[in-house]
């Protein structure tokens, strides 16, 4: 796992909760090899309400439709880790949207981290 600091990438997949791999939740795909690949981390945010491509509203709101919420699937990392990562998703999402942003890394770090303790590589957390 890298800990990128100063400037990354932000990667944002749009799909739906129903969305699959292999009878496996997409979401949960993208996840697991993101995190194969090494990336610094990923997150899945569920939509409460949303449209894409089709101009169907999908809403928690009617039972109907509440099936198949809107969810995000959100990377950071640095701008090589993330477009190595691009054909991985090109394979896996058929239907949604991808989208990439700069954005700037100020912090980076887990529960493990003791602040003014040095990590494996030699760098000084806050």
């Amino acid at each position: 796992m890298t800990r990128p600091t100063g400037r990354a990438l932000r990667l944002t997949v749009f799909i739906g909760e129903n969305d699959t791999w292999h009878h496996k939740p997409l979401y949960s795909e993208i996840v697991h090899r993101a995190h194969t690949a090494g990336l610094a981390g990923a997150s899945v945010f569920r939509g409460i309400e949303g449209f894409g491509a089709s101009s169907l509203i999908h809403t928690s709101r009617l039972l109907s439709l509440s099936e198949d919420l809107p969810i995000a699937v959100v990377i950071v990392d640095t701008e090589p880790r993330v477009r190595a990562f691009l054909p991985q998703l090109d394979e896996l999402v058929s239907e949604g949207l991808v989208t990439l942003e700069d954005c700037e890394v100020i912090r980076y770090s887990g529960r493990d981290d003791t602040p003014g303790t040095t990590d494996k590589k030699g760098k000084k957390s806050l």
